[in-house]
């Protein structure tokens, strides 16, 4: 069954607000066998929107509009869907009731534009609003099925969740469900990871599998389709087992999750800690850390030494080190490694990262861009450091660094 989101509004061309509707609907309905073919975003304008539905209608089997449903005359959706399939508005009279209610009750006086709200397409099955005012409708026109939805994300995703997903269900005839499955690889680039792969990739009917990348972080998705959960897990053991021996010393999750979260998990479990020195980074390791709910009973703190002043008073680095002709620099495996080390007697931490390098866009100390050091220190071991040579612009190098120390703790933790 071929799908098409309809999501309407001129502030989402405007670029004022991120359509994040369509991602939560395309997902949603991928679990219950419906493929999505085409997103479409339209402006608040009659004659475009009808021509979005007619094209729309044409080519999709399911067509869910999301948004122009309140009580503004530019809110145009079920007006000119009406108009459409050539059906009259007409009222719903709990809806009705529920807005009546409302503004009774908080002593407003209620402006006969917010009846909008309460209108729905003839001969459409309503779908109730939990946290807002306008009802949604769905409904079939000459084998297309049209379900339309409240454009605010609080109110759009209960309602498709509890009520477009179950009337969608019921329309359904034979569409099987898809079963997907996220492998997580860090320490390891994309087109690395999928020249190991190639001959899956090339030889893929069922499962499919895709990659793709995020900063310092490779994804694998595999998908098939099931009527089950057993059985579509039993479908793609085979091929995560082949990836999984290729490429274990990058594999660090199965699941949707940043590397932090798992390493974060594996200190507690193993009641270690971590303290971080960041240079270049700017304290972007540590963000990335504190971001995880629970992180402070592993994660002791962060001091980011971004002058060579502070690299001296805070954490011990002699100047010698730092500056002067000969000195191997702030940006220097010395110092990595001085940082780390002191940080642990600092910190009283099990381990210690630090990082340093030159983030860009200029060369610093004679260096080139995208030079990184990581320092790794643990406590009764020698201390490690991590030549990186990072390519992108300032952003870039400073969240690949950040990932790469992650990679390096990951590795240490999962053999401990």
């Amino acid at each position: 069954m071929k799908a098409e989101i309809v999501a309407v509004g001129t502030e989402l061309l405007l670029g004022q607000i991120v359509n994040t509707n369509a991602q939560f609907i395309s997902k949603e309905c991928a679990a219950i066998g419906v493929d999505m073919y085409f997103q479409t975003v339209v402006g608040d304008n009659e004659q475009r929107l009808l021509d979005t539905f007619r094209l729309a209608a044409s080519r999709a089997d399911v067509v869910i509009c999301t948004g122009g449903l309140g009580p503004t005359q530019d809110d145009l959706t079920k007006d000119v869907l009406a108009a459409f399939v050539g059906r009259e508005l007409v009222l719903h009279e709990p809806s009705m009731k529920t807005i009546t209610e409302l503004f009774e009750s908080r002593g407003i006086h209620m402006v006969e534009s917010n009846r909008r709200q309460a209108l729905m397409i003839e001969g459409s099955d309503p779908l109730h609003n939990e946290t807002g005012l306008a009802v949604g409708n769905a409904f079939t026109y000459e084998g297309t099925h049209f379900i339309l939805l409240p454009g605010p994300p609080k109110e759009m995703k209960p309602m498709f969740t509890k009520y477009a997903v179950p009337w969608l269900q019921a329309v359904m005839t034979d569409a099987v469900p898809l079963y997907s499955k996220m492998l997580k690889f860090a320490g390891i680039g994309e087109s690395n990871l999928e020249h190991q792969l190639l001959d899956l990739i090339e030889a893929q009917t069922d499962p499919t599998i895709a990659p793709y990348a995020k900063e310092g972080e490779v994804t694998i998705r595999l998908t098939t389709r099931a009527q089950s959960q057993e059985e579509g897990e039993k479908r793609l053991f085979p091929t995560e087992q082949a990836i999984r021996v290729r490429l274990a010393d990058h594999l660090y999750a199965d699941q949707d999750v940043p590397i932090e979260n798992v390493v974060l998990q594996l200190l507690e479990q193993k009641q270690l800690t971590l303290s971080v020195a960041e240079s270049c980074s700017g304290g972007l390791l540590s963000d990335l850390l504190t971001d995880v709910p629970g992180s402070s009973k592993s994660f002791l703190g962060g001091i980011v030494c971004y002058s060579n002043a502070l690299k001296h008073k805070l954490l011990g680095v002699p100047m010698e080190i730092l500056e002067g002709d000969g000195a191997p620099g702030a940006v220097s495996s010395e110092t990595a490694v001085l940082l780390a080390e002191n940080l642990i007697a600092t910190t009283g931490s099990d381990f210690g990262i630090s990082i340093t390098g030159v983030a860009g866009p200029s060369p610093s100390e004679g260096k080139p861009v995208g030079l990184v050091y990581v320092g790794f220190a643990q406590r009764n071991a020698e201390t490690a450091v991590f030549t990186l040579q990072l390519s992108g612009n300032r952003e870039s190098v400073k969240h690949r660094a950040a990932k790469s120390a992650l990679y390096q703790l990951w590795k240490q933790l999962k053999d401990h």
